[in-house]
């Protein structure tokens, strides 16, 4: 039974489910009606007899009793003595059997009734009987009056048949009613799923139809629209990843083809130092690309922390200061005192170098980094005297590939994944990165929470700082020195 409820419809299965709950509804509220009925009959047949007994009670008090006691049709009323004997009756009672058998009288409390099958009294159906104790104490009479209920069991009989015969009815035409009305608010759900039918089947756009209501349904259709169009980004970021990633990796791969292909044809005028440092810078860049892509792609997938290495206590002006050791045009402010700070060295240690590789590639003269504390936060600021970044720019440098001069050669500037890269460090160790200006130039900084453990939170501020290499120095194969005409941002990993 439940698996073929199962099979039917969404719409059949509320039916039923509503028609059944219907049906229990209106079955129970006509039982109920029924025994309310029944009891307020038998109350109100109860009070008529009690009140004819009263009225016969007050005659015998008074000594006006008649024989026969004028009663209504339907009624018969007894007068019985304190040994049993009918003195006074009405039209149709018996004059001499008593209504109530000698122990049903006894028994039988004053101004009480009870219910004894009609026949005995020649009634059609049950009588209810009543009986009123009047008269002097000495000598009790004892009165008794029978009213028929046919009349209620009749009434009660034809509102069952009413109710078995109308209810059905009802519950039909409110079934009919209800398969139309979930009909049209299901409607919006058919379109729903005709439209992801056509978007699985590539025959329309990627938007699914909102109804024009403003119920759950409606706000499901946006909701899958913003899911679509998340999933649709995410599709084409993940394509232009790959694309990207492809065409950085063709660049090192063709030149190391070339060079090989070159020297094999020219055996014996082949330079074979000149072109194994060649081929080494080209396995260079093509092995930090690879390890670029690998990081990110397991900060993409939440599968492990962006950086091995577990955090320790460093100080960060020192950490700062060796990374720029290494770069001759780089002049490094310290901070007055120590910077302690609990992260990941090589983490940090990365995201200066990047910073660093970025402003002396696009310098005009000087590039300055300085470490420095301001309230719980410590600081990393670089600057130099470049081109500088414009505002509408400083938030798309961060995405992965990114270069705002598309026309420079990738072997002067890089990959694209340097700052990609400094957004994910610093986000793991709980900071933010911002641009700014420098006066002529770009100013970076860098804001970490002196206590980071490098557990990942998000990542705040205007933008992360524009891409740089990770690992390429001043001097190296595939870094720019010059002075560029426009600012690039083009970084390697």
């Amino acid at each position: 039974m439940r698996r073929r409820l199962r099979e039917l419809s969404l719409r059949a299965r509320l039916l039923l489910t509503s028609a059944a709950a219907l049906a229990l509804g209106l079955a129970a509220g006509g039982v109920l009606l029924v025994a309310v009925l029944t009891f307020a009959q038998g109350r109100a047949l109860h009070t008529e007899a009690l009140e004819t007994a009263e009225g016969v009670a007050r005659l015998v008090n008074q000594d006006q009793l008649t024989d026969p006691i004028p009663v209504t049709p339907g009624v018969q009323v007894q007068v019985i003595d304190e040994q049993g004997r009918v003195r006074a009756v009405s039209a149709t009672a018996d004059r001499l059997v008593p209504i109530l058998y000698e122990d049903e009288l006894r028994d039988l409390p004053d101004k009480e009734g009870r219910v004894i099958p009609g026949e005995r009294i020649g009634f059609e159906g049950p009588a209810r009987v009543v009986k009123v104790t009047a008269g002097k104490a000495t000598h009790p009479l004892r009165i008794l009056v029978a009213r028929s209920t046919s009349q209620q069991t009749q009434s009660v009989h034809l509102l069952r048949v009413t109710l078995l015969i109308a209810f059905p009815l009802l519950v039909a035409l409110l079934a009919a009613g209800l398969w139309r009305a979930l009909g049209a608010a299901l409607r919006p759900v058919d379109a729903l799923r005709a439209g992801a039918e056509e978007i699985t089947g590539g025959t329309r756009a990627g938007r699914l139809p909102v109804p024009n209501s403003r119920d759950e349904v409606g706000r499901l259709a946006i909701t899958l629209n913003d899911m679509l169009h998340r999933l649709d980004t995410a599709r084409a970021r993940q394509r232009a990843f790959v694309a990207d990633a492809a065409h950085e990796l063709r660049s090192p791969l063709t030149n190391m083809r070339t060079e090989l292909e070159v020297a094999q044809r020219l055996p014996d005028d082949t330079d074979w130092p000149a072109l194994t440092d060649d081929l080494l810078a080209d396995v260079q860049r093509l092995s930090r690309l690879v390890d670029d892509l690998l990081l990110l792609a397991r900060s993409d997938d939440g599968a492990g922390r962006a950086v091995a290495g577990r955090p320790e206590e460093i100080d960060l002006g020192q950490l700062a200061g060796e990374v720029a050791a290494r770069y001759p045009e780089v002049v490094h402010e310290d901070a007055a005192g120590p910077l302690p700070l609990v992260a990941e060295p090589d983490a940090l240690a990365r995201v200066v170098a990047n910073l660093l590789d970025n402003a002396c590639r696009h310098r005009r003269s000087t590039v300055t980094v300085r470490t420095a504390a301001d309230r719980d936060d410590l600081l990393i600021v670089v600057t130099d005297d470049g081109p500088g970044i414009p505002a509408a720019d400083r938030e798309r440098v961060f995405d992965r590939f990114t270069r705002l001069d598309d026309a420079r050669a990738r072997d002067a500037g890089g990959s694209g994944l340097g700052l990609a890269i400094v957004r994910e460090l610093v986000r793991r160790h709980g900071g933010s990165v911002t641009l700014g200006d420098a006066e002529p130039g770009l100013r970076v900084e860098v804001r970490l929470p002196r206590h980071t453990g490098a557990k990942g939170a998000t990542v705040t501020g205007e933008a992360p700082t524009r891409p740089s290499d990770a690992t390429t120095r001043p001097g190296a194969p595939g870094a720019e020195t010059g002075v560029p005409k426009g600012r690039d941002v083009i970084t390697n990993g």
